[in-house]
């Protein structure tokens, strides 16, 4: 007679349960190491803490207000002549956004100061693209000192660090401010090229005296066009009065913020080639963390969507902020309170404008 098989519930339970942990402890490594980055930002708030807030300065400003009178709402009191203005800029490929920037800036800066070099921070080559169309701003030539770095390429396999090869480039400015004929007392705007002033900024701070020596630059912050209006969080632009110990940078150099002093407008481009090269090219390239995030196809749908290229959180230091900061940012209709020269060539540049995020490939 053949045995019987007996089994042993306990102990074919426990096998089951061990198999079954291990399985889900293996899905929830995998799910930490692909959403690492995720979690780290979704727990910000415990482990961070948030820079000192900044003494925010009100804006005043109206349309036929004289600057005496706004002057003297900001404290200040109005001067004799204005101040020379140098705008001084690092560039990389933002051609439109140069355009906009110059033709709304240009009856008041004295020189425009633009830096750019023949590689990315990354290390990457990269053509002299303001050298190559310079001809597009003919109608700044007269105001234009131009200088050109000399970037370093990355070797295969290295990891040059790009914030190292961005402050090398901003060093250099330094050198190329001089050389454009800066004094001390000039204003002096250290921003990015899509970090655009107001002209009635600029204005106020060149015809008033007592205005502080260094000045951050608070800015209403965009998404892919001026029909995603994200929040005031832009804050990195600054106003100097030049000074024989002010140096170039682009980092919280004072507490004291002048309220809704521009425009800020991130990914603002025109072709999705351009979108794809500033997502390799600049300081935060390590954030594309799959080749598929380059892809055209999702690079188009997130930008009529107003979603996060490289799929990431809200970069808050409360939970509250984080969380109401989640998802798309909502479209807007208005195109009030943009640059005016947006609007003079609103069929140039339909692209950044309310019904425009449908780009081409370029």
């Amino acid at each position: 007679m053949a045995p019987s098989l007996r089994f042993t519930p306990r102990r074919t339970s426990r096998k089951f349960h061990f198999i079954l942990l291990l399985i889900l402890g293996s899905i929830c490594v995998i799910g930490i190491i692909l959403h690492a980055q995720k979690i780290s930002y979704f727990f910000r708030p415990l482990w961070d803490l948030p820079p000192p807030p900044f003494e925010h300065l009100p804006h005043y400003y109206a349309e036929n207000v004289s600057m005496d009178d706004l002057c003297r709402l900001h404290g200040w009191s109005l001067r004799s002549e204005p101040r020379r203005v140098f705008d001084a800029i690092i560039f990389s490929n933002e051609l439109d956004l140069l355009e906009i920037r110059w033709k709304e800036l240009y009856p008041y800066v004295t020189k425009f100061v633009i830096l750019e070099a023949n590689t990315t921070f990354t290390g990457i080559p990269k053509p002299l693209y303001f050298a190559e169309n310079r001809t597009r701003f003919a109608f700044a030539e007269n105001k234009i000192s131009h200088g050109v770095f000399p970037g370093r390429i990355a070797s295969y396999g290295s990891h040059e660090d790009p914030f190292k090869l961005e402050a090398e480039q901003r060093i250099a400015m330094n050198h190329l401010l001089r050389l454009a004929g800066i004094s001390v007392g000039d204003l002096l705007l250290m921003s990015d090229t899509d970090e655009i002033p107001s002209p009635h900024t600029v204005k106020l701070l060149q015809w008033c005296d007592g205005i502080p020596s260094v000045l951050h630059l608070e800015m209403r912050h965009y998404l892919y066009s001026f029909e995603f209006p994200v929040d005031y969080s832009s804050w990195r632009a600054t106003a100097h009065i030049f000074s024989q110990w002010t140096q170039y940078r682009h980092s919280r150099q004072t507490d004291v913020i002048l309220s809704d002093a521009g425009w800020h407008c991130s990914f603002c481009f025109r072709y999705l080639r351009e979108f794809v090269f500033k997502m390799t090219a600049y300081s935060h390239a390590d954030r594309v963390r799959r080749k598929d995030f380059l892809k055209q196809s999702r690079i188009q749908k997130l930008i009529c969507q107003g979603d996060d290229l490289y799929d990431m959180l809200p970069e808050e230091y409360s939970f509250k902020n984080l969380i109401k900061k989640m998802g798309s940012v909502p479209r807007s209709a208005s195109a009030v309170h943009v640059p005016a020269s947006l609007i003079e060539n609103a069929n140039k540049f339909r692209f950044l404008l309310p019904g425009g995020c449908y780009r081409s490939s370029g």
